[in-house]
This record gives structure tokens, sequence and C-alpha cells, in this order.
């Protein structure tokens, strides 16, 4: 090797320290996404489920739940976690094919990273702060090995990026297999895991301490099953926001469980937008979801049809935000007018002020309900949100409460052990 000006291998100076500081970034970012992954996706107890608390944009939940979270059961963080790794050993023992090699996968992450960002901005309509952690370190990584990257002064686009040494990347593509495999299989068990994780979610949910329903309960159902709210088995009272990322998640999970529990289940839709307009509850979110308070008068302008209303404004979220979409739905459902009427906004309001009606669940604020979504499941709350298959269980054990009474035993047999010949 010549004196040309390389990244790593000129000795410890501070573009090769760089390198090393992207590569660890990348790592710790990529394996908090994967953390998050699975608390977001698979809690192990009724107190990890995730509510919108940063912002309708800065928001991780978002990405944790969409499809593109995860490809053949590897959440994405893996590889982002591999590739960093691959940079920060190229720094520790450096050589040329690893350079050029960790050039190129350099080259191919940036396209990657510059994908999921637009990908999330556009069409999730939010940014994860961890995934925004790992896009700026892999930046950071990329314009190192644009830089002070080996064969940097070549002309050649070709030959300056796609140099990578086929030994290295078998041996990568290997190990990565390898390490995906595993990934894949403690996702299965984490899957798998939560049928008897739903046991204890149960127990935690009857454990909980029981709450009284609102004052006011909103006339506003997307689910009703009786005419008397109480008469259900399964009586649920959300507090919701229309443009928070995690109810949209509570309400997919909501809409297949209303088919399942058809005629046994009521929801109640208690308003709680955390837009300052309307809520007085929350002032420290006063900012959170600006022009939610308008969102929320155009759903409750028509009581009719707002159950057919509320499907369609979550099914459509991603144009939550556009006005020419909420003029156009405002239109069809006869509500332009509805955040001018003094009475409607009086009605919102009652709702949202039933909010101020619970003790504190935080430090951090002055009344119980402080974030969205929360529910109030026959009267035990949940701050957040849970897995199908927790709200599933919970749903279950409620209806056999109601038409059997609870159960005041568990009974199993252990079939008798075979006698050795």
């Amino acid at each position: 090797m010549d004196n040309r000006r390389t990244l790593t291998l000129n000795g410890l100076r501070l573009p090769r320290i760089l390198s090393f500081v992207a590569g660890a970034g990348m790592i710790t970012a990529s394996f908090m996404t994967i953390d998050h992954f699975f608390k977001a996706n698979y809690p192990k107890t009724i107190f990890e489920g995730s509510f919108c608390d940063i912002s309708a944009f800065f928001n991780c939940d978002s990405s944790a739940f969409s499809s593109i979270s995860q490809i053949m059961g590897i959440p994405l963080g893996f590889f982002g976690m591999f590739m960093g790794a691959l940079v920060v050993l190229g720094t520790i023992f450096p050589s040329e094919a690893f350079e050029r090699t960790n050039k190129s996968l350099s080259l191919l992450n940036v396209i990657g990273v510059a994908s999921l960002f637009l990908y999330s901005v556009f069409f999730l309509g939010s940014l994860c702060l961890l995934c925004s952690g790992f896009y700026l370190f892999s930046i950071m990584s990329f314009v190192l090995f644009w830089v002070y990257g080996i064969d940097h002064e070549t002309k050649n686009i070709f030959r300056r990026w796609v140099r990578p040494s086929l030994k290295l990347i078998v041996v990568f593509g290997l190990i990565a297999a390898a390490g995906a495999y595993g990934m894949i299989e403690y996702h299965n068990a984490r899957k798998e895991a939560q049928s008897g994780t739903a046991v204890n979610i149960v127990k935690q949910f009857y454990e909980l301490p029981k709450v009284a329903s609102p004052s006011f309960l909103s006339p506003y159902w997307s689910v009703k099953s009786t005419d008397k709210f109480e008469d259900a088995a399964i009586q649920v009272i959300e507090y919701t926001d229309f443009l928070c990322p995690d109810c949209l998640y509570l309400s997919q999970q909501l809409e297949k469980l209303k088919t399942e529990f058809a005629g046994k289940i009521n929801v109640a839709i208690q308003f709680f937008p955390l837009d300052g307009a309307c809520n007085a509850v929350v002032p420290e979110k006063a900012n959170l979801h600006p022009g939610s308070c308008e969102m929320t008068y155009i759903a409750a302008g028509n009581p009719v049809r707002f159950a057919e209303m509320h499907d369609e404004i979550w099914a459509n979220f991603n144009s939550r935000k556009d006005p020419a979409w909420r003029a156009t739905l405002a239109r069809k459902y006869g509500t332009e007018g509805a955040a001018n009427d003094p009475v409607l906004r009086e009605l919102v309001k009652k709702i949202i002020d039933t909010g101020a009606e619970y003790e504190k669940t935080s430090d951090k604020y002055s009344h119980g309900i402080r974030s969205t979504p929360t529910v109030i499941i026959n009267n035990r709350m949940i701050i957040g949100t849970l897995p199908y298959e927790h709200m599933k269980a919970i749903f279950q054990a409620l209806v056999d409460e109601h038409e059997g009474g609870p159960k005041k035993f568990i009974e199993n047999w252990m079939p008798p052990a075979k006698k050795k010949k």
C-alpha cells in the first residue's frame, strides 16, 4: 500500500476515530430500535404499553407498528446493527479489502436510509427519533468514506464505490444470515410467548384498581351493542386523539375485536385532542397535535353517522393533516361549520374536561388522563396500547365473567405417568 490518504489505513488519526464513533453510534441506535420494537409489539406486562407521548410527528411507535418494521421476522434494526459492527471492526482491523468493502456497503446503507426516511415522512407521516439517530450516524459514516475513503481520488464512480472484496462479502453474508436466523427464532419465541403472557396480562388487569366512569359519558360511540353502555359485557371508554399514531394502532386492534366480540362490546369515544385550542386539561401538551381540535369538531358534527366517520378518519390516517381532505370529509358528512357551532364546542369541551376527574398517574401532570390513547375497560384504566392477543384475552375474560360469573378455581388434570416395563 502506498502513502495515499485513506480512512483507516494511515494510523490512528481523527477520520479513523470518527469512523469508529459513527459505527458505534449506528450500533447503539439500532440496538435501541430493536429493543423498542419488541417492547412495543410484545410487552411482557400491562404496564409496558406504548402511548403517544412525544408528538404526532416525532413518534417511534409508528415505525414499530408499521409493515416495514421487520423483514421476514427480522427487525430492520438488526441490519443497521450489523452494518455498524462492520464499520467499527474496519477501524480496529483495517485493511484495503475491508475498507473497500465497507465503503461499498456504506453507499448501499445510505440509499436504504434515504428510502426509509422518505417512507417515514411521506407515508407514515412521522419520524422515529431512534431511527433518526441511526440515519445521522449512517450519513456521517458515508461522508467519511466519501471524503477520506480508499480510492476517493478515483474519478470513475464505479471503481470509486463498488470494489468490495468478494471473499469478505461471502463471509459477512454468512455471519449476517446466522444472526438473522437467530433473530427470527427469538422473534418467533416472543410471538409464541404471547399466549402465556396473555394469562399474566389478564391477571394484572383484574388486579388494577377500579376507577369510576366519567361523570359525562360521551354520546359518540364507535361500537354499540346495547342501548345502555353498562349492559355490554365489554365496556370500553377510549380517550383518543385523531392525530395520534398510537390511537390508530388501538383503533386497528378494536376493529378486529369488535367483529370477534360482536354484540358484546360498547366503545364510547371520549374526545381528548392534545391541542390547546380546546383542551385545557393537559396544558403541558397544548402544542403536541395542532389541528386536532378541528378534526374533533368535524367528527362530532354528525352524531348519527359518527361511527362511519370515525372509521373513515382512521382508514385515511395519512391524509388527516391535509386541509383539502378535511374539507372533503366535512362536506361528505355535512359538518362544514361544526367548528363554529357554540353548542357543539361546549359539548366537546364537556367530554374533554372529564379527563380532569381522575387522580394523577404521573407527577409531571395534574390529572390522570394526560396521554392518548387512554382506555378505561370495565372501570380499569390502561394508559397506552396493548397487542391484539392481550386485548383479546382481557375481552374474553370479561365475556366469560359476564356470561357465567367469575371463575373461582382452575381445574387441570395431568395424565398419569407411564410405568416403566
